[in-house]
């Protein structure tokens, strides 16, 4: 009798130490996705929304790289990152504090970021009933606002601050050159994002791609042919093709006119698609929150970095989007399938940055890792399954030919591009100890 209440105390002593705080890695995707709403708000340009989710991920990185050993700390292999301080001797939640520092952070940094003041409160009122204490909710917070001040503070250090001074971008009237666009015919994009300090590649022009078709009225020349495929392929449409183009769209303003009346939608861009399959990646691959965070932030940097490569390259070559092409000389009621950004054509965006964040992942969590992707659900498409990240990246790349507003050499160079920007990154990843998560 006595050996079984000896057992009976052992148990229940067993199974108070295996009482595990809860799973803080089910408020990861909602926390970075909150930022997210945010940008679509805000209708944040595709290469800012990549460096706000950098900078948003980047502490919280830090903080669970300083507690888990597991995790390589972003200083190891970020240029110019210096040592971020946890200054505290009050007991914190690692965990809770890079939560908040995500919301701080982009509190701070983001156009409408007090609008995830709200956030905040409800993260702090669900750790509340969570049963986490008062105080170690505090210091965690407290601790949180302050690696955000020193993210911002290195943020602060990129040349953002510095795109407006430059000198305004005046597109050329020449032949061959871009355009600004209907319906809305909006000014350049980021005409000078090539400035942005990188996080992990060497210099905005390391991976330039190959030089475009050159621009050519001839009928027989390859650049006529570019153009008349684009042509061609929106003339003939299949129901999957018009629906993979609108699937990867990825506007995140695009305007609907009737007449004298213009509406305007707002969109996720395609730095968001991928934070948000990034996030479903982790969650079915059962990633613990401090992987998850990790895995998160890498993604983030690689979007940013592979930004600047494109767009270093889009305003070096300043190549006509097909829809001027095509109205100047084939069809001048032609319209593409998608409403054409407002910035240059080359190289693909969605060709670049797919390619290079599908390398990574495939490094971080396997070739063949199938999933459903429910991004644009909130946009009233249905989910769609993939059996690779590779595979939902080459067909956000094909999206673009469908979509009207790519040739075919802006996608498969941008695709080169883009792969050569993830060897690069995961090679980089190697050498600084960043292992497979899987």
């Amino acid at each position: 009798m006595k050996w079984v209440l000896l057992l009976f105390l052992w148990l229940g002593q067993t199974v108070r130490a295996e009482v595990v705080k809860p799973d803080l890695g089910k408020h990861l995707q909602p926390t970075v996705f909150a930022a997210t709403m945010v940008m679509i708000h805000d209708v944040v340009n595709p290469p800012a929304a990549s460096r706000f989710y950098t900078y948003c991920l980047l502490g919280a990185h830090e903080i669970v790289a300083q507690h888990q050993t597991s995790v390589v700390s972003p200083t190891s292999f970020v240029r110019s990152l210096k040592t971020i301080h946890l200054e505290t001797k009050e007991p914190y939640d690692y965990q809770i504090a890079a939560l908040y520092c995500i919301l701080e952070t982009g509190r701070l940094i983001l156009p409408s970021g007090y609008m995830l003041e709200d956030e905040e409160k409800k993260l702090l009122d669900q750790l509340t009933h969570e049963k986490y204490g008062e105080q170690i909710i505090r210091q965690s917070v407290i601790l949180a606002q302050d690696v955000a001040k020193q993210i911002v503070a290195y943020a602060a250090a990129d040349n953002y601050r510095n795109l407006s001074a430059r000198t305004r971008y005046r597109p050329s009237k020449a032949d061959g050159f871009w355009y600004p666009t209907p319906p809305g015919y909006i000014e350049a994009i980021e005409p000078h994002w090539r400035i942005i300090r990188p996080m992990l590649i060497d210099s905005c022009s390391q991976f330039k791609a190959k030089p475009p078709v050159a621009f050519s009225k001839d009928t027989t020349s390859a650049f006529y042919k570019l153009a008349y495929e684009v042509y061609q392929v929106g003339n003939t449409l299949t129901d999957e093709q018009r629906f993979i183009a609108s699937y990867w769209d990825c506007n995140p303003f695009a305007i609907n006119t009737s007449g004298h009346m213009s509406i305007g939608f707002k969109k996720i861009s395609p730095g968001g698609h991928w934070m948000n399959i990034t996030s479903i990646a982790t969650t079915k691959a059962r990633l613990s929150f401090d992987k998850a965070i990790m895995v998160q932030s890498l993604v983030a940097m690689a979007l940013m970095d592979s930004f600047i490569s494109c767009w270093d390259e889009k305003y070096r070559s300043s190549r006509i989007r097909p829809e001027t092409v095509i109205n100047r000389y084939i069809n001048v009621r032609w319209q593409p399938l998608l409403q054409t950004p407002p910035f240059p054509e080359y190289t693909s965006g969605h060709s670049v940055i797919s390619t290079a964040v599908a390398e990574l992942l495939t490094y971080l969590l396997g070739d063949n890792f199938a999933f459903t992707d429910n991004t644009e659900v909130l946009f009233e498409l249905p989910e769609r399954q993939f059996k690779s990240f590779r595979q939902a990246a080459s067909e956000a790349a094909i999206s673009r030919l469908y979509g009207g507003i790519h040739y075919r050499d802006a996608i498969e160079n941008g695709q080169s591009q883009g792969r050569s920007i993830g060897e690069f990154v995961v090679g980089r990843l190697k050498k600084a100890g960043v292992k497979s998560v899987q």
